[in-house]
């Protein structure tokens, strides 16, 4: 099965190079559909480029502070430089959502 999701371009360019393995979501009923060996066709909500990943692996969580504790920071899209904060994810999704639904790490590997 394809899925299709947008991201941001800096998340978008970490994917594409290979920095960035492991895409964060909301477990929500969308996302649950989403199995391992499935593709996912990312769209960069900048320039509309495009790229197709394999589902590698799902991991299931209470809420990204989990999910933060269980990756590295790289993997999961911040440079060396930077903090991981989870509640950066806040940006994304309010507390009452992660509290309904929990978090999803979604291990991907670009197609070629």
């Amino acid at each position: 099965m394809i899925h299709k999701m947008n991201l941001v371009n800096s998340a978008f360019r970490a994917i594409v190079t290979g920095k960035k393995t492991v895409e964060m979501r909301l477990n929500d009923e969308k996302r649950k559909k989403i199995k391992v060996g499935d593709t996912i066709e990312f769209e960069n909500i900048d320039t509309h480029q495009k790229v197709a990943c394999a589902v590698i692996s799902l991991a299931r969580y209470k809420d990204f502070f989990e999910l933060y504790s269980h990756y590295d920071k790289t993997a999961i899209g911040y440079s060396e430089d930077e903090v991981a904060d989870a509640s950066d994810m806040y940006a994304y999704y309010s507390p009452e959502l992660i509290e309904k639904y929990g978090a999803l790490a979604i291990e991907v590997k670009v197609m070629f």
